[in-house]
């Protein structure tokens, strides 16, 4: 079976290398996980493992909120109101974004700033990505993932970030609010249904 260019068997082979591709040992894979279960009460990131976890209630549907993040036009509604775009970080003359909607397919975001492929796909529940910024030493790759439920009108998203570099942590946890949920949740009241 194929899933977007890759067999599901260079895919299984190319998931299984990803904590060896981060630089993570089974180990630190094990603790990154059981960090990211119990996050520090604190703060979003975990000091026992290079991990963020937050949390956020959007005020739209799950079938929006995913469509939000997986469809290029949806998402540079977003891009348009994040701090990347309104600081000028995002040139205006950037390229648009560009998102695979398939298992294997790749991603641009940010003007391409922000990078990686699709690992899962889960309609309106899950979504997993390779993710990486071009300001990263080459070959540093994370992992995003993104799991979205009900909750009264809205949806909860739990975002769980894990793998990147460590000095990225305070930057990245700060990023996720100002150019991911704080656009989105502004976004999707007016991309309808």
């Amino acid at each position: 079976m194929s899933t977007g260019g890759l067999s599901r068997r260079d895919l299984v082979f190319a998931l299984a290398a990803i904590p060896s591709a981060l630089g993570m040992s089974a180990a630190a894979v094990r603790a990154a996980d059981a960090s990211s279960a119990n996050p520090a009460t604190d703060s979003e990131i975990s000091h026992t493992a290079v991990a963020i976890h937050q949390e956020v209630l959007l005020p739209a549907s799950r079938q929006r909120v995913y469509r939000a993040l997986t469809d290029s036009a949806a998402f540079d509604r977003v891009v348009q109101l994040s701090e990347a775009m309104t600081s000028g970080m995002v040139p205006a003359s950037a390229k648009p974004s560009r998102i695979s909607p398939r298992v294997g397919g790749a991603f641009a975001l940010f003007g391409g700033y922000i990078s990686g492929l699709q690992v899962e796909l889960v309609r309106d529940q899950r979504i997993v990505q390779v993710w990486r910024a071009a300001s990263w030493p080459a070959g540093d790759y994370s992992i995003a993932s993104f799991l979205l439920t009900d909750e009264s009108s809205g949806t909860r998203l739990v975002l769980d970030h894990r793998g990147f570099p460590a000095a990225e942590a305070a930057h990245l946890a700060a990023g996720w609010h100002a150019n991911y949920w704080e656009p989105l949740a502004k976004a999707l009241p007016q991309s309808g249904h």
